[in-house]
């Protein structure tokens, strides 16, 4: 049998992938440069963080020619499908890579709290409280594996990566530092293709995505990550990025507070994958074959949706971003990181035409998370620090983004916290729609605790708000006691979302799909 039909019959069973990764191509046309026959070899995984199912049909209604359009031509769209619930870049991957959701991967986000860790050894920038004598005394900490856990978020590197200082500390094993890939509860896709033969990359946005290795922490070949969140450089080898279009060392604010600053990041992960496509690593310092599963992720689409406003040009006027209207039109913003996207996907399928790979490419467009709500009076904005606020002593960490997530200093206090949530007076200050506790919370992810059978991750209580519960990128407020300011990495909320797609494409949005077997597309 074939590895690549082996490979992806594995893949479904041992990293329980939920959605179809496979169509049988069609050959090659004679005058294709591929010599990989009728046989699918690699598997191109992209998410295009932020987009709508509806983004992706507006787009290639008003884009006739474009790249998306010619991909959904020849593809299958996937358009009854949403997001890990709750949403985020870290859940929706995990679902992406594992098909698991938060309770089964283990992945809630990626700041949350676990009752059987203990705290860093050094205190974050978050700031997490660390120290070496807080393990194993201490036991139950909020921890991060965002760019906090970085030497210095400063550096487009992090200044080497992740520094086990920061990590949050297993009080059962001499109190070592647990690193994000050993967080991890189940395998993934990459470690799946790597027992398989195959060879894998990834390309994301923060050191921290080495996750993506699994709990072998081995399955990714030639990862890269630059850090997102770090102050903005010169990148002379990309046009219009040298100088840095707009200046912002504003600690933690990295390259998302302006429409073109995301483009110049961006172009760091589109050059990585091109390089792979070329036969190199994704820096280009050696040889490598091309990944038989690889990928990244855009953040531009994303920072279009959520970023208020800025300018597209030197000296230009600020415009808006998001959506004008409750039909999806695109802000002059948004339009402009649309727009990015497909001339780059562009370059990448003409790489892959040219260096004879296309035909053997499955490509899968699809978005780890979306962004909500397109209709702007639905936003539902909470901060002044709540809920922590209103839930009191009871609280011991909470994170809020589409959902409040929302641990306890105790399970005995989960009936009378629920029954706070439940006033009115609650509900309309943070915009409640619905509350999962107790025995709702566990029929649909898990129970809560540290005793057999329970999970020390998972919250006490969780609520979904009407919309939007977080402000969009202009409040210098903290959600709560422990979240970052929300100008660090706001935005509207994330929500069931859908698109993605494939020439052999697949269109998904967190689980959207489209698939084609042509040989041109």
């Amino acid at each position: 049998m074939h590895f690549m039909r082996r490979f992806l019959s594995s893949a479904l069973a041992a990293s329980l992938v939920t959605m179809p990764l496979y169509a049988g191509p069609k050959p090659p046309n004679k005058g294709d440069k591929g010599n990989d026959g009728d046989e699918i070899r690699h598997v191109l995984l992209i998410s295009v963080d932020g987009l709508h199912a509806l983004d992706l049909s507006n787009y290639v209604s008003s884009h006739p020619n474009s790249t998306l359009a010619s991909l959904s031509a020849h593809g299958i769209t996937y358009s009854n499908a949403s997001t890990s619930q709750p949403s985020d870049s870290f859940p929706g991957l995990a679902a992406l890579v594992t098909g698991g959701s938060p309770a089964t991967a283990g992945l809630w986000y990626d700041v949350t709290y676990n009752r059987a860790l203990s705290p860093p050894a050094q205190t974050t920038s978050l700031p997490i409280t660390g120290g070496p004598s807080l393990c194993p005394s201490v036991v139950g900490t909020p921890m991060a594996y965002d760019e906090s856990i970085d030497f210095d978020l400063t550096q487009l590197n992090g200044a080497g990566g992740i520094n086990p200082n920061f990590l949050p500390r297993d009080p059962t094993k001499n109190c070592a530092p647990v690193f994000p890939h050993q967080y991890l509860k189940v395998n993934t896709i990459f470690e799946v293709v790597k027992a398989n033969r195959g060879t894998t990359a990834w390309v994301d946005k923060h050191p921290s995505y080495e996750w993506t290795n699994g709990p072998s922490g081995k399955g990714v070949d030639d990862f890269y990550g630059p850090e997102i969140n770090s102050n903005p450089v010169a990148l002379p080898q990309f046009p219009g990025c040298s100088p840095v279009p707009f200046v912002d060392n504003t600690f933690d604010d990295g390259w998302t507070t302006d429409f073109r600053n995301i483009k110049c990041y961006d172009l760091l992960h589109v050059t990585a994958v091109i390089n792979q496509i070329d036969g190199f690593t994704h820096d280009r310092s050696k040889r490598a074959p091309v990944p038989t599963l690889f990928g990244f992720n855009y953040q531009a689409v994303s920072v279009g949706e959520k970023l208020k406003s800025g300018p597209l040009v030197t000296n230009g006027p600020a415009v808006n971003g998001g959506y004008t209207d409750v039909l999806g039109t695109p802000a002059p913003g948004l339009a402009f990181e649309l727009d990015f996207v497909d001339q780059t996907l562009g370059r990448i399928v003409a790489e892959l035409k040219s260096q004879g790979v296309f035909n053997s490419t499955l490509i899968v467009i699809c978005a780890k998370h979306g962004q909500s709500p397109i209709d702007i009076t639905k936003r539902r904005g909470i901060g002044d620090g709540q809920p922590a606020t209103l839930i009191g002593s009871a609280e011991a960490f909470d994170i809020s983004d589409d959902a409040s997530l929302i641990w306890l200093t105790s399970p005995e206090l989960t009936s009378k916290v629920v029954s706070l949530l439940s006033e009115p007076a609650s509900q309309q200050t943070l915009g409640i729609q619905e509350i999962f506790a107790g025995q709702s919370l566990a029929n649909k992810w898990d129970v809560p605790g540290t005793g057999p059978g329970e999970d020390p991750r998972t919250p006490l209580c969780f609520f979904r708000s009407r919309a939007s519960i977080r402000k969009r990128l202009e409040s210098p407020s903290r959600i709560s006691k422990w979240r970052r300011p929300l100008s660090k990495r706001s935005g509207w909320t994330r929500t069931n979302s859908k698109p993605c797609g494939r020439r052999r494409f697949k269109f998904f949005h967190s689980f959207s799909g489209m698939k084609t077997k042509v040989a041109n597309a």
